[in-house]
């Protein structure tokens, strides 16, 4: 096939990606792709991801932490193809192996007394039932959330995410849920009341920028729970999996939740996968009515093979353990960096490989992530706060990658400094 021809074929397939995106998806997000420059991914591997021209990605996004294997693990799609050639759904009737090996393993390697588990899709999915859960356990309909948390946005978890941008335009959400300061344990005890069936609260903000809370804030809040009768629920969707440098963040404290919710990375890079795992005295409503909460799809033996293979991984490689390793060797390059542009950068925080990046005015930050994707690095904001750029790479990243994005971060805040320098 002549040179010109190949190149009518890829244009062609281009356009009409484009055109499908603004036609039947969402004009508005097709605007900001193209303005942006964002290419079309056609593949990946490992840390990187390959466009259209073949040009390649260092992938610090990572899915919003979904990719904590990489893309495409060998191990887990070899095991997904292995369950695909057997039994990809279940029937929902009959007795899976593979997921109760699942379900057995989360509990063992989950902190404290966590041992029942629900599989479904998604974090959201896994908010939900958890939030349910609390409510039937305590036969109380009062949740307790923290200002800037983000739980997802279906109905239940969207109440108790603390981002008005989201809420507002759905409003009225669901009712009985209280908003509090995150990292502030009294507000948590003031909010208590004679209706309140549970706090929840991600061990570190994700999408509020990356907030890491003072070391004694988890530790009071699991004291005031207990001592209160109410259940604490741990949102570690995107901080759990080793991504903060310990298996869960919450280990970080010494603590552990009644209810734990976990995704993302769950699926290895390679099925949507869910779950909310809860200690036996919350579970017993389950166990009394063990299909008021159900799920046709969710916890199917497919993504079931996917999470065990992942959870190996983790385990063989120890990339909790890399996690911190080479975060702690990104943050100190980046303090490095943020040390040479005060006027730029305000504050670089987060634990392991769940970093945040803040910048002095909102308005860098497109500049920033576009300089980072002209340099073959993939980053994006932090939802609740546009000042934060977050960088989750992989936790197989090499620290020869890990130096890459240091420098390529230098090049683009330099870049933006010499803005600074023009307007002032």
């Amino acid at each position: 096939m002549a040179g010109n021809q190949k190149e009518k074929i890829h244009d062609d397939i281009v356009e009409r990606t484009i055109y499908n995106y603004e036609q039947y998806i969402n004009p508005s997000l097709t605007r900001v792709f193209k303005l942006m420059g964002l290419p079309l991914e056609v593949s990946a591997e490992g840390c990187y991801i390959y466009d259209n021209d073949g040009r390649r990605y260092l992938d610090c996004l990572g899915g919003y932490g979904t990719y904590s294997l990489g893309h495409r693990h060998p191990k887990v799609v070899d095991a997904v193809k292995k369950q695909l050639d057997k039994m990809p759904m279940s029937s929902r009737i009959l007795f899976n192996e593979t997921v109760g090996s699942l379900a057995a393993k989360l509990a063992r390697i989950t902190p404290g007394d966590l041992k029942y588990s629900f599989f479904c899709h998604s974090g959201t999915e896994a908010v939900e039932g958890a939030l349910k859960l609390a409510r039937l356990c305590k036969q109380k309909p009062g949740i307790i959330s923290t200002f800037n948390s983000f739980h997802g946005k279906t109905l239940g978890s969207l109440s108790a995410t603390g981002r008005d941008i989201f809420r507002g335009p759905c409003e009225p959400l669901l009712p009985h849920f209280k908003h509090v300061p995150f990292d502030d344990p009294d507000s948590i005890e003031d909010a208590i009341d004679e209706n309140t069936a549970a706090v929840i609260i991600e061990p570190i903000q994700g999408e509020g920028g990356i907030i890491v809370p003072r070391d004694d804030y988890l530790p009071k809040v699991r004291e005031i729970c207990s001592r209160r009768g109410v259940l604490l629920i741990a949102d570690e969707v995107q901080t759990g999996l080793g991504r903060t440098g310990r298996m869960f963040a919450v280990e970080h404290w010494g603590i552990s939740p009644d209810i734990m919710c976990i995704a993302k990375a769950l699926g290895g890079g390679v099925m949507p996968m869910g779950a909310f795992i809860a200690i036996p005295e919350v579970w017993d409503v389950f166990i009394a009515s063990p299909y008021i909460h159900t799920s046709t799809l969710g916890g199917n033996p497919l993504a079931a093979s996917a999470a065990l293979a992942c959870l190996e991984v983790l385990e063989e490689q120890e990339l909790a353990r890399q996690a911190a390793e080479k975060g702690e060797l990104l943050l100190n390059g980046l303090n490095d960096m943020a040390a040479q542009f005060p006027g730029v950068v305000s504050e670089i925080r987060g634990k392991g490989l769940m970093i945040g990046i803040e910048l002095c005015r909102e308005g860098f930050g497109g500049f920033v992530l576009s300089e980072l994707i002209q340099d073959g690095i993939l980053a994006a904001f932090t939802f609740n706060n546009q000042k934060v750029i977050r960088l989750e790479p992989p936790l197989i990243i090499t620290l020869e990658q890990v130096e890459e994005v240091v420098a390529s971060m230098k090049n683009a805040i330099s870049k933006a400094n010499e803005m600074v320098d023009e307007i002032e």
